[in-house]
């Protein structure tokens, strides 16, 4: 597997709340998110006891080296986060995992839908697992517009469909998808075979945009708050939106209502004016 890019989130708390820590103590409230883990009464006994070492992430994963040999996996789903939370503090009633990492703080995967997973992985189990299979990551390894516009040669799914399809490139979502779109002036039910060097370069330097101005607002916590920063905080993205969740409001650059569609069963946004 190649190198993973440390975690951007160093300064949400996560971080300084695990690199370096011994894991004290393990318990895990809801058995649904260890359905990954092989053998899931590993994932208590390969953790506990192990000096957590550097955090990376591949897309959606979250990996952190535990030990000499293992990686333990987290990927939240759509409505998991991270809290970093002091042991006196009330556990939230979603809570699945508690790891405690020192005699005062603990480290809790909340998750209302059970979405997510964790698991402590074997080298050969993480080359295995569907994470050996991603693509490059949108973010860190994003690859140049004309190796993005090969892959795409010939097929016929949907060009927001592509962008979600994670072995394609890991790490983009749906809200991050329509705002990628947008911002190509693409819409997503075109064939992506149909796309231009010029158009897969102008989705490329939006790709690049979108993702650096939503860390910088700490991601998008939408009105139901199931996505939250390690510290409690919410993400501010929601606010610099410009068609995700905007169905029927008044596009931002021209004015024209914003389209609420399906497109492969997931929920889309564009404006019918802004985006060919």
């Amino acid at each position: 597997m190649p190198e993973l890019p440390e975690v951007e989130t160093t300064r949400r708390g996560l971080v300084p709340a695990l690199t370096g820590r011994p894991v004290l103590a393990v318990e895990v409230l809801h058995s649904r998110m260890l359905r990954r883990q092989p053998d899931p009464a590993d994932f208590v006994t390969r953790l506990a006891g192990k000096v957590v070492g550097r955090l990376r992430r591949r897309g959606k994963f979250l990996l952190i080296e535990v030990g000499e040999d293992l990686t333990w996996v987290f990927h939240l789903g759509m409505s998991g986060r991270m809290s970093v939370s002091d042991r006196a503090a009330p556990v939230h009633i979603h809570t699945r995992v508690v790891v405690q990492t020192d005699a005062c703080h603990e480290v809790r995967m909340v998750d209302p839908r059970t979405f997510g997973f964790t698991a402590v992985l074997t080298p050969e189990e993480l080359a295995a697992s569907s994470i050996a299979r991603l693509g490059p990551d949108a973010l860190t390894a994003l690859p140049p517009a004309r190796e993005m516009a090969s892959k795409a040669a010939g097929r016929r799914v949907a060009t927001k469909t592509l962008l979600l399809d994670q072995r394609y490139l890991a790490g983009l979502g749906n809200i991050y998808a329509d705002e990628v779109l947008f911002q190509a002036g693409i819409s997503g039910d075109r064939p992506a075979g149909s796309l231009t060097l010029v158009e897969m370069g102008a989705i490329r330097s939006a790709i690049r945009r979108v993702l650096a101005d939503g860390l910088e607002h700490g991601g998008t916590s939408l009105d139901d708050l199931a996505y939250l920063l390690p510290d409690g905080r919410a993400g501010r993205h929601l606010e610099y939106l410009s068609v995700y969740g905007r169905g029927g409001k008044p596009c931002r650059r021209c004015g024209a209502p914003i389209v609420k569609e399906r497109i492969n069963g997931r929920s889309s946004h564009r404006c019918p004016a802004c985006q060919a």
